[in-house]
């Protein structure tokens, strides 16, 4: 068969990938650098090709509670926004997680904070992975490097969010949102028609009403709907780990980057081998689950950790946690919309711990 190859820009990417995916139904609201995504969503009119519901709401907060409202019908559905329009949807994610139901969020994160800049970031890392609204929740985060990956997690979310019934999100940014790149597409995905058994979708044939809420008066029942939630976020971290390694085998110092920033790492990682100097590069895929064991393995081999990050130091207090005292943890940050180049990058590693 022959392959489905095309030039995309990552966000008009990121929305074809959503009607390939069978997704019943998008809701957004407009804000740079995402805007792309609902543009071509509709003038793509998938309710065309799919029978898919495409609907720019008046607001984030409309938006985050229609993806309430739909997921709870056990429909495949999904939103993407940018870092102020996520903060406005969090009250409604974290009741989207507590009456666990599944549905697929897009950060395409722009600098910050505040209204901030429309250039590309890293500093919603904290809100994405420790929870950026109220209560003991936990969204699902990818993050991807490429445009062929952002593609392709968005078939994984929806997948994964069904599997634990559970928000999940795309970590990605302004980079890799506006940036053009050769993408494998993969084939269309039919729109499930089976209703899902805890779907809110009639009593007829069921003998019952599903109930689906977030709200539990009684402290009791709140105790045990958070054990339920902590017992599934434990089978999340059995199961659902990724991360990619390169160059790791014979490292002397490693490098920890996730996204856009792993990238560049990659030939920060190459032109510290041609100076002679063994460094690897781990790069977290899930950020939650994020890859402890992993990092901590290979704090065993190396002499030095150097994390790099479009922030001023979110992720490298996980890194910290993994390395668990073995080693020093270095760190390096830019923010504003800046991005750091390879050279700066390798820069940075000698300043820490060669050239001292």
């Amino acid at each position: 068969m022959e392959k489905d190859i095309k030039l995309m820009k990552g966000n008009d990417a990121i929305a074809e990938a959503a009607i390939r995916a069978g997704a019943d139904a998008y809701f957004g609201y407009p804000i740079t650098p995402q805007s792309e995504v609902i543009e071509y969503l509709m003038a793509e009119q998938p309710e065309k090709r799919t029978g898919m519901v495409v609907l720019q709401a008046e607001s984030e907060v409309a938006a985050i509670n229609m993806i309430y409202g739909a997921a709870g019908a056990g429909k495949r559905v999904l939103t993407t926004s940018s870092s102020p329009g996520i903060s406005l949807m969090q009250e409604g994610i974290s009741y989207i997680a507590g009456a666990q139901l599944p549905c697929v969020l897009v950060n395409v994160v722009r600098g910050g904070p505040g209204l901030g800049t429309i250039q590309p970031s890293q500093a919603d890392y904290f809100q994405s992975v420790k929870g950026g609204g109220h209560g003991d929740y936990k969204l699902i985060v990818l993050a991807p490097a490429s445009v062929q990956e952002s593609v392709d997690f968005i078939k994984l979310a929806f997948d994964i969010a069904f599997k634990y019934r559970n928000p999940v999100m795309l970590l990605t940014d302004g980079v890799l949102g506006q940036m053009m790149e050769k993408v494998e597409f993969f084939e269309q995905q039919e729109r499930k028609k089976e209703d899902e058994p805890w779907a809110t979708v009639g009593k007829a044939g069921r003998g019952h009403r599903n109930y689906i809420t977030s709200l539990f008066i009684k402290p009791e029942k709140m105790y045990e709907v958070n054990l339920e939630l902590q017992k599934k976020y434990r089978e999340v971290e059995k199961n659902e780990v990724r991360y990619q390694e390169i160059d790791t085998e014979d490292a002397d110092y490693l490098f920890v980057a996730y996204g856009t920033t792993a990238r560049i790492c990659q030939k920060a990682c190459q032109l510290a081998r041609e100076k002679g100097i063994k460094v690897g590069l781990l790069r977290p895929i899930s950020l939650y689950p994020y890859p402890y064991d992993a990092i901590n393995k290979l704090a065993d081999k190396v002499k030095g950790v150097m994390v790099i990050e479009m922030n001023h130091g979110q992720m490298v207090e996980d890194v910290k946690l993994a390395v668990n005292g073995k080693l020093e943890v270095g760190f390096m940050g830019r923010s504003g919309g800046i991005i750091p180049t390879p050279s700066e990058i390798l820069e940075a590693l000698e300043n820490k711990f060669i050239n001292k």
